[in-house]
C-alpha cells in the first residue's frame, strides 16, 4: 500500500522555536526530533532502557498520573468524558475496546454523529490481547489491560478546534512543565498509524528508551490500497497511564508501579520467591534492545545479569520464567475481572471467547507453577485492590467469581481429554495451523499437547511464541456484520440496483397500525419492486418482513416477503409482470401476521428486560427472532437457568404486561440517547444513524430498535415461556408466545396430551392419574427385571468360567449374547476376567445386520497377547471397525455370511502358536 505523505507536517513551530533538530536513527533509520544531538530515536530497541537515571518532579501512583493526566488537559479547555467499559457494546466490528479513539469509532470518526465534547479528554480502560504472549516477559512494557489517557480534537471544515502544531506543544508542557522531565530527553520520532480503517501522520514520544505517549493525525480513510483525505482532521492521542507511573515511581517492572502490594501477594499465593531488585533493574536495563520473547535472546540477555552480579545462569532462568507467570496471572486476572465486570459471558464466539482464552491461558500458568490456588482467589484480590476506580467489579463480585469457579472446573474437564486426542498425533507433528484449529475446536493449551506427545509417544515439536496473540488477532472482530447478514439473502445485482434508488419513506413507523395506503412505484427488477413510500416492514431486527398485497387497476400482485438495502425498501413479488414504474398502488398489508409480530417484538423487549433482572445485568441479547406463531430471544448466561428462575422471569414479564404500560418511541440524537440509558440501548444492534429511534417501556427497557411495536404492554395480552435451552457454551435461548400465539402453543399442549391419553387408555381428564399408575408399575417391573438380570448374570458367568477352552497360555470363551443389555454384559467381563486372569472373553452380539464385537483380557492374558493385534489379524478375514487398549477393545463387524466365531477363535490360536514359536 503506497501513501504520499507532505512531510512538513512533522515540521512543528515548536521545534523550531526551541531549537529541536530532525536527524535519523542510526539503527530503524526512522526520523526524529530532539532538542539535543543524538544517534538513535531514543525508543526501544533502538535505544537502552536509561529512564531510571532521568529524574521526575515527583514519584506519582498509578492513580495520581491518572488524575494528573485529566486535570491537565481539563484546565487547557478540554470536557473530561466519562469511559466507557471494555467490551465495544457501541460497535459490531469490533468485541474490545482497544484504543480510546475505539470509543469515537465509526460513528464520530466518519462524521456521521458529532462528538459529545470538541476538544475533550479521557482516561479509557483498554483491553488489548495481539501482544498477550508478550506479557510478563518485556517486564511490564507490554500488557493485556491498560489505561490509555486520549485527548481528542475533531477538526471540522467550518471547525478547527487545534491540529499538529499545538498537540506536541501540549505532549512537551506535560512532560517538561508537569512531570520535570529534562526536555533534552524527550525525542518525537516521525511514524505513520493506521487502525479502524483509519489513519495518518504520528509522532512516537519517548524518554530513556521508553515510549511514553504517541500521537496521531488521523486525516485519510483506508481503502483498499488507498488512502482518501478525510474532509474531519482528528487528533487521537494515547499517553501510557502505566509507563508514566512506572517512570516517575522508578520501581523494578512497570507491574511494581501499577500493582503495588498485589506483587508481593501474588509471589506470597502463588508460592514463587521475589528475585532481588538489583536483579530486576539489570534485567530492565539490559533487555531494551532485546526481544525476551524469543527463548534465544532471553538466554541471552539472563547470561549477561547473572555474569554482572555474578549468579548461576541456570537457577535464574529458573526462577524468572516462574517471574514472569506471576507477572502475566497478575496482568491477566485483572484483564479477566475488567472483562466479566462489564457483562462478558466466557463462550466459544465474540468477546466471551476472548475472556476465554485469557481464563484458560491464565490458569496454564498456574498449572506450570504448580500451586493449588483457585483463580477465583486471584481475581477476588483484584476485585478488592482495584474496587475504587472500577466500582463494577465489586458490584458484580459474586457472578464474575460464580463464572470463573464453572470456567476452572470446565478447563479441568478439558485437560482430561487430551490423552485421547493425543492419539491424532501420534505419528505427526502438528503445524501451528492445526494448533491454532485444535485449540479454537476444543480449547486445548499447545504446551498441554506437547507435554502429552513427548510422553506418550517420545514426539517433540515447538509451539510458536506468540501462539495466543495469532488465536486473539483471529477472533478480534466478528466475521459478517449484521446489516451485511440481512442483505446477503439478496442477489448482488438487486443489491446494486436497489442502493441507486432513493429512500423508502417509512409508513410502517409513522403509524405500525396502518394496514392500507397508497404509493408510486419508484422501480422494478424482476420481482423486486420499490416504492416511494410503505407500510410493509422489510425484514430487521429479527423481525420477519411483511407479506401482503399491491393492488393497481384491478390487478393483484402478491408481495411475499419484504427485504431493506440501506434505507431502500424492497418487495419481494410473486410476479411483476404488468407493473410499471411511475404507477400508483395500492398496498395492503396481511394484517393478522404483522399485529401476531409486533406482539412478539414487544414481548421481547418486556422478556429481555425480565432476565437482566432475574439473571443479572452481564445479561446480552445474543440473536432473536419473531414469528407470527412464536418468537425466540438469545441472550449470553454462563449457565442453564433453573425452573425457579425461569418462574420468575415469567412472572416478572406478565406483571409488566398487565400494568399496561405504554411503549414510547422517541427519536433521539446519538449522544443523549446513550447518555440517558447507557449502552443497554444497543441490546438489538447499533445504528449507524445521528439519530437514534428509542423504543422505550419506561422504567423497564430502552432500546434502539427499528420493529414495530404495539402501543400499550397489555396489548402484548399473555406471554408463555414455551422452551428454554443452552444452544451454544454461554447462549441461553428463551422460546415463548405472546397473544393469540399462546392460545395455538395450548392447542398443541392439549392435542399431545389428548394422544397420550388416548395410548394409555385414559380419558383427557384422568391422564395425569393414570400415568401415576403406570409409574408405580413400571417401578414394580425395574425391581423385578433387577432381579431376574443378576439371576442371569450368575448363569452367564458360571458358563463361561465352567466352558472356556483352554489354549495353554491363555483361556478363551466366546459369548454369543442373544439379548443387547450392554450392562449384564460388561458387568460379566469385569467379573470374569477378575476370576480367571488367564481369561481371553469375546462377546459378539447381533445388531441390525452388524455384529457387536467386545475383547476383554484378564491380566495374565495381557501379559501374552493383545487385543490390538486380535483385531489387527481379524480384519484380514472380515470387515470391522475397532479401537481399544490392550486390554479392551470394542468394534462393529459389517454383515458377512462367514463364520464370525471360528475366524476369531482360529485367529486367537494363530497368535499364540506364533508367540510360542518366537519364544
Amino acid at each position: 500500500m503506497s501513501r504520499a505523505i507532505d512531510e512538513s507536517i512533522y515540521a512543528v513551530n515548536m521545534f523550531s522555536e526551541r531549537g529541536y533538530k530532525r536527524a535519523q536513527c542510526r539503527y530503524c533509520k526512522a526520523y526524529f526530533w530532539s532538542a539535543v544531538d543524538r544517534e538513535n530515536c531514543g525508543d526501544a530497541p533502538c535505544a537502552d532502557y536509561t529512564f531510571f537515571a532521568i529524574p521526575a518532579k515527583r514519584v506519582l501512583s498509578y492513580r495520581e498520573v491518572r488524575n494528573m493526566f485529566l486535570e491537565f488537559f481539563r484546565k487547557r479547555g478540554h470536557e473530561v468524558i466519562e469511559p466507557r467499559p471494555v467490551v465495544a457494546r457501541w460497535r459490531e466490528d469490533l468485541y474490545l475496546t482497544i484504543a480510546s479513539i475505539v470509543v469515537f469509532q465509526p460513528h464520530v470518526t466518519s462524521g456521521i454523529v458529532e462528538p459529545p465534547a470538541n476538544p475533550l479528554v479521557i482516561a479509557q480502560p483498554c483491553i488489548r490481547l495481539e501482544d498477550i504472549d508478550s506479557v510478563g516477559l518485556t517486564l511490564g512494557r507490554h500488557l493485556t489491560n491498560f489505561i490509555m489517557g486520549g485527548h481528542h480534537a475533531f477538526n471540522y471544515p467550518d471547525k478547527h478546534v487545534y491540529w499538529v502544531n499545538e498537540t506536541v506543544d501540549f505532549a512537551r508542557k506535560f512532560f517538561v512543565e508537569e512531570l520535570g522531565i529534562p526536555e533534552e530527553e524527550l525525542v518525537f520520532k516521525e511514524s505513520w498509524w493506521e487502525g479502524g480503517g483509519n489513519a495518518g501522520p504520528s509522532f512516537e514520544v519517548a524518554v530513556g528508551g521508553l515510549e511514553l505517549a504517541t500521537l496521531v493525525f488521523m486525516m485519510y480513510r483506508v481503502d483498499g490500497a488507498s488512502y482518501i483525505e478525510l474532509p474531519l482532521k482528528i487528533v487521537d492521542t494515547g499517553y501510557g497511564i502505566e509507563r508514566i507511573a512506572w517512570f516517575t515511581q522508578k520501581t523494578p517492572t512497570a507491574f511494581h508501579a501499577v500493582y503495588g502490594d498485589l506483587v508481593r501477594e501474588f509471589h506470597k499465593l502463588l508460592n514463587v520467591p521475589e528475585p532481588e531488585k538489583s536483579v530486576l533493574y539489570a534485567l530492565v536495563e539490559k533487555s531494551g534492545r532485546y526481544n525476551l520473547s524469543d527463548p534465544k535472546e532471553f538466554n541471552t540477555v539472563v547470561d549477561l545479569v547473572a555474569k554482572e552480579l555474578k549468579l548461576g545462569s541456570v537457577e535464574l532462568k529458573e526462577l524468572l520464567r516462574k517471574v514472569f507467570d506471576v507477572y502475566a496471572v497478575l496482568d491477566h486476572t485483572k484483564s479477566i475481572a475488567l472483562m466479566l465486570a462489564d457483562g462478558v459471558v466466557p463462550s466459544n464466539s465474540g468477546e466471551g471467547y476472548l475472556a476465554r482464552l485469557v481464563i484458560r491461558r491464565t490458569l496454564r500458568r498456574l498449572s506450570r507453577l504448580g500451586v493449588d490456588v483457585k483463580l477465583g482467589e486471584l481475581i477476588s484480590r483484584q476485585i478488592s485492590f482495584w474496587g475504587d476506580m472500577f466500582p463494577n467489579m465489586v458490584k458484580h463480585r459474586n457472578i464474575i467469581l460464580e463464572i470463573v469457579d464453572l470456567e476452572e472446573d470446565k478447563f479441568r474437564e478439558l485437560l482430561s481429554k487430551v490423552s485421547t486426542i493425543a492419539v491424532r498425533y501420534s505419528r505427526k507433528i502438528p503445524s501451528a495451523e492445526e494448533l491454532i484449529q485444535l485449540y479454537d475446536s476444543q480449547g486445548i493449551p499447545p504446551d498441554v499437547l506437547q507435554q502429552e506427545l513427548e510422553k506418550r509417544y517420545g514426539i517433540k515439536f515447538d509451539v510458536p511464541n506468540n501462539f495466543y496473540s495469532l488465536v486473539a488477532s483471529r477472533h478480534s472482530k466478528p466475521k459478517v456484520l449484521k446489516e451485511l447478514e440481512e442483505e446477503a439473502s439478496l442477489p448482488k445485482d438487486v443489491i446494486e440496483w436497489a442502493s441507486k434508488l432513493p429512500e423508502t419513506r417509512r409508513l410502517f413507523h409513522e403509524d405500525p397500525y396502518m394496514r392500507v395506503f397508497k404509493a408510486k412505484v419508484q422501480g422494478v427488477y424482476g420481482n423486486f419492486v420499490v416504492l416511494d413510500a410503505t407500510a410493509f416492514y422489510p425484514e430487521g431486527g429479527g423481525q420477519l418482513g411483511d407479506r401482503g398485497y399491491l393492488k393497481v387497476d384491478g390487478v393483484t400482485f402478491r408481495v411475499i416477503d419484504t427485504k431493506k438495502v440501506g434505507n431502500t425498501v424492497i418487495h419481494v413479488v410473486e410476479n411483476s409482470m404488468g407493473l410499471k414504474e411511475g404507477e400508483e398502488v395500492i398496498g395492503e398489508i396481511d394484517w393478522n401476521v404483522r399485529y401476531r409480530r409486533m406482539r412478539h417484538h414487544t414481548a421481547t423487549h418486556i422478556l429481555l428486560g425480565a432476565i437482566r433482572r432475574v439473571l443479572g445485568e452481564h445479561v446480552w441479547q445474543a440473536g432473536a427472532e419473531k414469528t407470527e406463531y412464536k418468537a425466540r430471544l438469545d441472550v449470553t448466561h454462563y449457565k442453564m437457568p433453573v425452573r425457579e428462575e425461569i418462574e420468575k422471569i415469567e412472572a416478572l414479564a406478565n406483571n409488566v404486561v398487565d400494568m399496561g404500560l405504554d411503549v414510547n418511541i422517541t427519536y433521539m440524537h446519538r449522544n443523549e440517547a446513550e447518555k440517558r440509558y447507557g449502552f443497554v440501548l444497543y441490546q438489538g444492534g447499533v445504528p449507524m444513524t445521528p439519530i437514534v429511534r428509542v423504543v422505550e417501556i419506561p422504567q423497564w427497557d430502552a432500546e434502539a430498535c427499528f420493529g414495530t411495536h404495539v402501543r400499550n404492554t397489555r396489548e402484548v395480552g399473555v406471554l408463555k415461556i414455551v422452551k428454554v435451552d443452552k444452544i451454544a457454551d454461554g447462549v441461553i435461548r428463551f422460546e415463548f408466545a405472546a397473544g393469540t400465539a399462546t392460545v395455538d402453543y395450548i392447542k398443541q399442549i392439549e392435542n399431545r396430551i389428548a394422544r397420550i391419553a388416548n395410548t394409555l387408555g385414559s380419558s383427557f381428564e384422568e391422564v395425569d392419574k393414570r400415568i401415576d399408575g403406570i409409574a408405580k408399575e413400571l417401578e414394580s417391573m425395574r425391581n423385578m427385571l433387577k432381579g431376574y438380570r443378576g439371576f442371569y448374570q450368575e448363569l452367564l458367568l458360571e458358563q463361561v468360567i465352567k466352558y472356556s477352552e483352554d489354549l495353554g497360555r491363555v483361556k478363551l470363551y466366546i459369548l454369543r449374547a442373544s439379548i443387547q443389555d450392554e450392562e449384564v454384559l460388561r458387568n460379566i467381563a469385569l467379573k470374569a476376567i477378575n476370576i480367571v486372569p488367564k481369561l481371553v472373553l469375546v462377546v459378539l452380539q447381533p445388531r441390525e445386520q452388524k455384529t457387536y464385537l467386545e475383547i476383554s483380557l484378564g491380566s495374565e492374558a495381557q501379559q501374552y497377547i493383545d487385543s490390538r493385534d486380535i483385531i489387527k489379524e481379524f480384519s484380514k478375514h472380515v470387515k470391522i471397525k475397532a479401537g481399544g487398549k490392550k486390554d479392551h477393545v470394542t468394534g462393529i463387524i459389517e454383515n458377512t455370511e462367514k463364520d464370525v466365531e471360528n475366524i476369531i477363535r482360529n485367529t486367537i490360536k494363530e497368535i499364540i502358536e506364533s508367540k510360542s514359536k518366537q519364544k
